[in-house]
């Protein structure tokens, strides 16, 4: 039988351990449901009991390899959200959990920064924009609140490494996951000194980054107790989830990336990091790619939150979700373009990015006495499509890249209907994946390069076989650019809605 690997990969709603074989197949799974925890004595806060998550892991993990078989798994790695981490003490204690990206804490801190410090320095220095979950406002945080809890932490991990140093004892820091802290000098490569020296920290304080590829560890003899692991398996860097996507779904050099849930993450994957006013003003982020060299410029957008209301308000006789958007996309397939003259817009301005400031609000248009339920799920489906082609003119006039088709991956790949109307809007091919679990996949290439079978992700990336279906625009495309254009003309019109 196949040697195999297992991949954690812990997202903030669902942890699943999957067991992988050099071929990129999916031989078991094992899930648990996820999500953050009030802070004691105070309710509006959200850290991450990473006790729990860890109970979890090896529940989880306890299945998968009883099921497959402990002597065939050869590593071991873990992928997560980013942004979150911990202080932690020399002997592995947590001096405050991790404060959560949903945690309201952290706002007032982020406007502080963007105020006092300047987001345009920020961005310069990071490749970030002034977002309130990320590490750097909870570093600040601490110091300004509950400074005890950096002053007895001997160092910083972030989520993966938190769950590392459970398998293996060991303190590590991918790059990966470091680029979304907002503390790395994104054009350098090295933690920069100007904002250490703002919250007090040395460059010491936390653990050399890794790569994911790397190994980090070995199981120790009480994580194999727990776990159901062999001692001495290898654990290696895993990182940041969004960055494996690209390698799990085989992405080519010339294709753009669309990762679409809950959220929508457009990212091209580039040999620089992007900087300058207009990168800066349209809202991209960029973050380290998980292959050495690579950078992810990348606009986050409203995704599939956008349908789910609409599934809420509008289809509520169907609490299955699954039998609700079946009924969806069976009423919306047969509209024509423009879904009836309904428009829904559901970002901020066009020509100030996607989702700028990451506001989420948004309108309809067009609605009137005769107007259907399935009009207002074809206009969300067509809105959402202007705003990644809105994405894609955005991250192409920063970049210079010119993407010659979007591969779609997560959970919103699954929608025919949406696919195909992305294709038609963004007037490129729609490249879809069938394994749905592109980061899973992603991460088991990193998880096999430290094993030994490839030499590296790229060459593990070209080795595993990719099975796509590809959608191309038609006639119908022109039909769309119309109402894309038009879309993009109401967003001045509307700031006033919109409060921007």
């Amino acid at each position: 039988m196949d040697e195999l690997v297992l991949v954690a990969d812990c997202g903030s709603t669902t942890i699943t351990v999957t067991a992988v074989s050099p071929r990129g197949e999916l031989v078991a799974s094992a899930s648990r449901p996820n999500g953050p925890v009030a802070q004691e004595g105070h309710p509006d806060w959200r850290v991450w009991d990473v006790d729990a998550i860890w109970e979890k892991v090896c529940a989880s993990m306890r299945a998968v390899v009883g099921s497959v078989g402990a002597d065939r798994i050869q590593a071991v790695a873990v992928t997560t959200m980013g942004a979150d981490g911990a202080p932690v003490s020399a002997d592995g204690r947590l001096t405050h959990p991790p404060i959560c990206w949903q945690c309201p804490r952290t706002e007032p801190v982020a406007r502080r920064w963007g105020e006092e410090f300047g987001a345009r320095r920020l961005f310069s220095i990071t490749g970030y924009q002034v977002i309130s979950f990320n590490t750097l406002f909870a570093l600040s945080w601490l110091r300004e609140n509950e400074p005890e809890a950096l002053e007895a932490a001997d160092t910083w991990l972030m989520m993966p490494g938190l769950l590392n140093m459970r398998l293996c004892g060991e303190p590590s820091l991918d790059v990966t996951s470091a680029s979304t802290m907002m503390l790395l000098d994104l054009h350098r490569g090295t933690w920069s000194g100007e904002l250490l020296d703002r919250l007090g920290l040395q460059a010491s304080f936390f653990p050399p980054l890794s790569h994911p590829e790397d190994v980090v560890g070995t199981v120790t003899g009480r994580a194999a107790t727990e776990t159901g692991l062999p001692a001495g398996v290898p654990v290696v860097a895993g990182g940041h989830d969004t960055q494996f996507a690209p390698i799990g779904s085989g992405a080519a050099p010339h294709e753009a990336v669309l990762s679409t849930g809950t959220w929508e993450i457009a990212m091209l994957r580039t040999r620089e990091p992007v900087s300058g006013d207009y990168a800066f003003e349209r809202g991209i982020c960029t973050e380290r790619d998980a292959v050495p060299g690579l950078y992810d410029p990348q606009l986050l957008m409203m995704g599939s939150g956008a349908l789910e209301w609409v599934r809420e308000q509008f289809y509520p006789e169907f609490p299955d979700r699954h039998e609700g958007y079946e009924r969806m996309i069976e009423d919306a397939t047969p509209l024509e373009p423009g879904a009836g003259g309904v428009m829904m817009a559901p970002s901020l301005k066009p020509d100030t990015g996607p989702l700028r400031r990451h506001r989420t609000r948004g309108t309809i248009l067009g609605i009137g006495v005769g107007t259907g339920r399935e009009q207002i799920y074809r206009a969300a489906l067509e809105g959402l499509c202007f705003q990644l082609r809105e994405a894609l003119r955005i991250l192409r006039k920063a970049t210079g890249f010119e993407p010659e088709r979007l591969r779609v991956v997560g959970g919103g790949s699954k929608n025919e209907l949406w696919n195909r109307l992305r294709a038609e809007v963004c007037r490129m091919p729609v490249v879809v994946t069938e394994s749905r679990e592109a980061t899973t996949v992603g991460a088991a290439v990193a998880a096999w390069v430290g094993a030994g079978r490839f030499e590296s992700l790229k060459q593990g990336e070209e080795q595993i076989p990719t099975a796509t279906s590809v959608l191309e625009p038609t006639a119908r495309a022109d039909e769309y650019e119309a109402l894309y254009r038009r879309w993009r003309e109401i967003g001045p019109a509307l700031e006033g809605f919109y409060g921007a």
